[in-house]
């Protein structure tokens, strides 16, 4: 019999780390090739992980709500024959290998000069999470110091706590410590005051519930967005009649040809990547002092998940698809985020955000950016209303399917005049929507 290694497998460029949520397969339980083992949860979204082998679970190294690093063996799988397996002797092997590689770096960083700048973590051996990073980077803390901290996480991490403690000390230690120079147009506002949360009274017919691993996440993000961006929003009304009669003339031959459903998201999606193209100053993100203008157009979509959670899974260089390829590309990401079958890079990568709010009835929303991007476009619920038609004969009212987008964007970086400029951009590619457009 042999013993192969089930590794956290690699699920995106920026996903390092995952939690395990619910083990599938217990000890003892066989397990075919490609069948899933255990269920796992990113800051994104949450997944599965199948077996490479067919034998039975010999081991499980980590328990539920555990962190497991991306390439960490999480369990034991017994096989039969000698293909597909790491004995311990080369697993020993490794981790030697990978020990001595640690402790050369360790003391090629202990001889070199502690530097005052902000932390780069390029060279660093040991994981530190985002948050710890971004602190570090706001509190000058270099590279050096933060490896000198004893973190209280799970294998010595270095935890939020662990490092504002150590700024404070480091504060109360120095004489004078330097402070960074902030540029406004006004006079910098008196620091607040962190004020006790008020008490909530519950009574006999309350229920208290805790917020799910997901909305915990939801909530961290929305409240860093706003404290981040500076949000301004444009509104901007839309005469979408010829789409709803293109599409009411074409969406059962487009069912019957390709085998999707054909709804307005790609036709609005389709029309938010042109206006990119034409101002690129919306694909852009910030990183602290720095502009990145982005070179892919990737659009976020606001899904919903299962348990009613909201998920935006990212359409790929969407300026390069057809409509066709736009609507498959919706209804997979779509149909997958409702099945909770996202994969981790499915959410990764996204330089806009559109979220349609009119799916639940809503005229408008004031959508919250996603970061670290600078916009991102509610689209308002299609209605009928009576509208003044402009013709060479003269004014009449009619009757006319309209919307209304709202556009949310970062002031620290787009203006008024760019971020109503694009938004206008859009509306006028959706009212020049060919009527008879060919499929």
């Amino acid at each position: 019999m042999a013993r192969f290694e089930l590794k956290l497998p690699k699920m995106g460029e920026s996903v390092a780390e995952a939690t395990i949520t619910n083990w599938l397969k217990e000890v003892g339980d066989k397990i075919e090739a490609d069948e899933a083992v255990l269920e796992i949860a990113t800051d994104k979204v949450d997944s599965e992980v199948p077996s490479e082998v067919s034998g039975i679970l010999v081991e499980q190294l980590f328990g539920k709500d555990d962190l497991v690093q991306v390439g960490q063996t999480i369990a034991i799988i017994e096989t039969e024959g000698d293909g597909a397996t790491t004995s311990a002797q080369e697993t020993a092997t490794v981790e030697a290998i990978a020990e001595v590689t640690k402790t050369v770096a360790t003391a090629k960083e202990s001889v070199a000069a502690v530097s005052s700048g902000p932390a780069d973590f390029s060279n660093s051996d040991k994981f530190f999470s985002p948050l710890v990073k971004n602190i570090a980077k706001e509190e000058g803390v270099s590279v050096n110091e933060l490896e000198q901290i004893d973190g209280t996480g799970k294998e010595g991490r270095v935890t939020k706590n662990d490092i504002l403690e150590y700024v404070k000390n480091k504060d109360t230690k120095t004489v004078a410590t330097p402070v960074k120079a902030v540029e406004t147009p006004r006079a910098a506002p008196a620091p607040a005051v962190a004020q006790k949360a008020a008490p909530i009274s519950v009574n006999g017919g309350d229920e208290v519930i805790e917020m799910d691993r997901m909305r915990k996440l939801i909530s961290g993000y929305m409240t860093a967005s706003i404290q981040t961006s500076a949000h301004v929003q444009s509104f901007i009304e839309v005469d979408v009649t010829n789409i709803v009669k293109w599409r009411e003339k074409n969406k059962t031959i487009f069912e019957k040809r390709e085998g999707e459903k054909l709804t307005y998201t790609p036709i609005f999606m389709e029309a938010v990547a042109k206006a990119i193209k034409d101002f690129p100053g919306i694909n852009i993100a910030v990183d602290g002092d720095y502009i990145i203008k982005k070179k892919n157009i990737n659009l976020g979509m606001a899904a919903a998940l299962p348990n009613g959670n909201l998920i935006v899974p990212v359409i790929k260089n969407a300026d390069q698809l057809n409509l066709v390829g736009m609507a498959k590309a919706v209804n997979d990401l779509g149909n997958r985020a409702k099945m909770g079958k996202l994969k981790p890079d499915d959410t990764q990568g996204g330089t806009y955000t559109v979220t349609n709010v009119g799916t639940f009835g809503s005229v408008f929303g004031t959508p919250i950016i996603n970061q670290p991007q600078v916009g991102i476009l509610a689209l308002g619920a299609i209605r009928k209303v009576p509208a003044v038609i402009e013709t060479p004969e003269g004014d009449f009212i009619g009757i006319r399917q309209k919307m209304f987008l709202s556009h949310s964007y970062d002031h620290r970086v787009v203006d008024g005049a760019l971020g109503g400029s694009f938004v206008k951009r859009v509306a006028e590619y959706l009212e020049a929507f060919d009527v008879n457009r060919d499929l």
